[in-house]
């Protein structure tokens, strides 16, 4: 491998040293507090990613101040979005959330790893409802305390407070920050969820003051300087010359209004009622008296809420309530198809597709988005004469310029152009004109692989390098004999690491089993909108509604923050049918996380816990099993099953005894097995003969698993043992994971590409590539 400069310094940053080679010492970063001016030059509001271009979860507001930043609510995607277009969010300051559920929050927990891990010590402060504490203490399960996370509480109407002893860096210096708490009443006798509550978010800059004009301070007898401070300060001054008092206004201009931003989510009709009836936005409102005394204008309205709520008439009339201020959806949902908001990684799908579009999907093509009518265009245009007109669906990367004052207004300079497969295959092609062939080889490799015994691979040189293909005909593993292409598909959803990447999304790979179901092996941030982009809409939803059960290797973030996602969406794809909780299979401390944070809402799930399906565990659960049915003595020994001993049952086993010690199960444990039954015969449904986890070198409580399937019966009768996928999960080389990969058919592996130096005495959690397994 070639090592670039870049590489080599980062290498040498890893192993202690600078370019020469000298031992470092590890620098303290001391904290850092960010000051801000006291009137700001430039101030905007931005809208990221509308839909992430799968809508399924919501975009963030991100206001920009001159040295102070603010998102508003951190949707799944929202780094992998952020890095794709390259905005900076090492220095926000507040994270403000608008609704606790996992459209809003999915993003979060990354979020704040990563600002965590960038060390310059600037703490975050996360602002939402009085449920926000349910998931932070939900979160504590895997991300560490030095993430410096200081939560507020908005428990009523008002401004927002930062506490006296916090940071200076805390403190709202560039805007005033408002809440509005939104509580409707249950719908039909049904109790208000915690995730129910939503908040209302008013801006509001402090206004500019006028100029000051000296020529009218001289003419009223002013002389002495230091007055003409506290002139600008709002103080008044008596004259120096005149036997008079001088006022500000005598000698200021006009101030400029702060510009007012208010940013409303609405996500049911409920919400609509309540805040239709509330009287905390009345101050606000275009034909208000108290507006017209205070100077406050609202000049832009962000709308999160649904088309279904927002293009209901009694939203439409609440919002004519702001005739003079510049309306945009953002929770609309249109045809993202020809403009996706990942495009480094759309370009590359696309680019694959035209290679092999067997095996790799077209760019976004399948995913079918409701479409706009005509009435969600004019949803502001019923009245012709109505500043309301001005309403524009929001586009991503779309601004509100709020200062300079000169410039306020929409500014639609950084939208992303479309992108269409069409132009990304021509630029290929324009690039690499062999490209064309090499598909069409590929297509006729695909088309005629029997008859392929070689495949040549033509290099610039003219020469010819003959690489002989892995397995011909003869040596194809007999558990491939007659297989189906309907019977499993292994499609990788996220290979990357736990840094945003905008090319590749985080761990999880999506088994499919077609008409028996389908697994996920791990599921980290975006797995759902992966599937989307995979499958489609409505494929994706039938591949959440299929799935078997989910295993998740450990507690790292990039490997399962995404869970909660997909168990959310099939909970309400579910929802009024006949259906079993979802088994989900991770480490102890997963089931800490998934317990605290359904206090917030419902996830529709049972969990089991890894160590419950290594292969000690199913044998003793098999033993047990044939205990009950013989309806033979059961003895509980709670000694023999905290220390792991099957030596007496095996050898009463063997001897025939009448007596079965049943010391995998006590009391505590019924719930365990009787788990274990129901997972047994889920898979047994999905053609799977069984699923066993087992630990590598990682964290704590890290796993591979073992997936068998069942064998089959060709047509002629003919027994076919069934195919066999190892999944190593993180791990460094161990000798669990060697003895788990024999006889593989499938052997995944995760690798970095990072080189130890000194591999006897390693100490990294991962494998290396190139590394040697076996």
């Amino acid at each position: 491998m070639v090592k670039t400069k870049e590489f080599k310094f980062n290498e040498a940053r890893a192993k202690g040293t600078d370019r020469s080679s000298k031992p470092t010492v590890m620098k303290k970063f001391p904290l850092k507090h960010h000051t801000a001016n006291s009137t700001n030059t430039t101030a905007y509001i931005q809208i990221l990613g509308v839909g992430m271009d799968t809508h399924d979860t919501m975009p963030s507001i991100l206001p920009f101040f001159d040295r102070q930043r603010f998102i508003f609510n951190a949707g799944e995607g929202l780094q992998r979005f952020c890095a794709e277009h390259k905005i900076k969010l090492s220095k926000i300051d507040h994270i403000c959330l608008s609704r606790v559920c996992s459209e809003t929050v999915g993003g979060l927990p990354g979020l704040l790893l990563t600002l965590a891990g960038m060390g310059d010590g600037v703490p975050v402060n996360i602002w939402g409802p009085s449920n926000l504490n349910l998931l932070v203490d939900a979160m504590k399960c895997f991300i560490p305390h030095h993430s410096m996370v200081h939560t507020n509480l908005v428990s009523h109407t008002g401004p927002l407070q930062i506490d006296s002893s916090a940071a200076v860096a805390s403190k709202f210096k560039d805007v005033k920050i408002s809440a509005i708490l939104l509580q409707p009443n249950g719908v039909e006798g049904s109790d208000v969820k915690p995730s129910d509550v939503s908040v209302i978010y008013v801006c509001e800059l402090h206004e500019i003051k006028g100029k000051f004009y000296k020529e009218k301070a001289d003419a009223l007898g002013i002389t002495v300087k230091t007055k003409y401070k506290e002139l600008t300060q709002g103080k008044s001054v008596k004259s120096d010359l005149l036997d008079i008092t001088v006022h500000p206004n005598d000698v200021m201009g006009a101030p400029v209004p702060g510009p007012i931003v208010i940013i409303v989510d609405c996500p049911t009709s409920s919400h609509a009622l309540e805040l239709i009836s509330t009287q905390s936005l009345t101050d606000y409102y275009s034909d208000s008296s108290n507006q017209s005394q205070s100077g406050k204008i609202v000049n832009c309205v962000i709308h999160l809420g649904p088309a279904s709520v927002v293009n209901s008439s009694h939203y439409k009339k609440w919002m004519k309530n702001f005739s003079s201020a510049q309306h945009a959806r953002a929770g609309h949902v249109m045809n993202e198809v020809q403009n996706p908001i990942l495009k480094s990684s759309a370009r590359i799908t696309a680019q694959l597709n035209y290679l092999c579009p067997h095996l790799f999907p077209p760019m976004s093509s399948s995913i079918q988005h409701p479409s706009s009518t005509a009435s969600d265009f004019n949803f502001l245009c019923e009245d012709p004469t109505s500043k309301l007109c001005d309403g524009i669906f929001a586009e991503n990367l779309l601004k509100f310029i709020l200062r300079p004052h000169a410039h306020l207004g929409l500014d639609r300079s950084n939208i992303p152009s479309p992108l269409a497969a069409s132009a990304v295959i021509d630029e290929l092609l324009l690039e690499s004109p062999d490209i064309a062939d090499a598909a069409q080889h590929v297509s006729q490799l695909w088309q005629k692989p029997a008859e392929t015994k070689e495949c040549a691979i033509s290099i610039q040189d003219s020469k010819v390098m003959t690489d002989k293909p892995i397995l011909d005909e003869n040596s194809v593993p007999s558990c491939l004999e007659n297989i189906r292409r309907d019977e499993l598909e292994v499609t990788f959803l996220g290979t990357g690491s736990s840094q945003p990447s905008k090319y590749r999304n985080v761990t999880a790979i999506y088994f499919n089993l077609f008409s028996n179901g389908s697994l996920l092996l791990d599921c980290g941030e975006g797995t759902l909108a992966q599937l989307k982009r995979r499958y489609g809409m409505e494929g994706a939803e039938s591949a959440v509604r299929n799935l078997a059960c989910i295993w998740i290797s450990h507690i790292h973030a990039d490997h399962h923050v995404g869970l909660v996602r997909v168990l959310t969406l099939r909970r309400d794809l579910l929802k009024g049918v006949s259906h079993d909780p979802l088994i989900v299979l991770g480490p102890s401390q997963l089931k800490r996380f998934l317990d605290a944070y359904q206090r917030l809402e419902d996830l529709d799930m049972q969990f089991l816990d890894n160590k419950a399906t290594t292969l000690f565990s199913w044998e003793t659960f098999e033993l047990d099993n044939e205990s009950n049915k013989n309806n033979e003595l059961v003895i509980e020994r709670d000694e023999d099953v905290k220390n792991g001993n099957l030596t007496s049952c095996r050898e009463s086993c063997s001897q025939g005894s009448s007596k079965r010690l049943k010391i995998s199960v006590t009391v505590a444990k019924i719930e365990t097995f009787a788990l274990l039954n129901r997972l047994k015969k889920v898979l047994n449904e999905a053609g799977i003969e069984r699923l066993i986890s087992f630990p590598v070198v990682h964290c704590p409580e890290s796993f591979g698993v073992v997936l068998k399937a069942a064998d089959r019966i060709n047509s002629i009768g003919k027994a076919i043992p069934g195919w066999k996928v190892v999944y190593s999960g993180d791990t460094r080389p161990c000798s669990e994971m060697i003895e788990a990969s024999q006889g593989a058919t499938i052997l995944i592996h995760e690798a970095s590409t990072y080189e130890v130096v000194n591999k006897e005495n390693r100490t990294d959690p991962w494998c290396s590539f190139p590394f040697k397994l076996f």
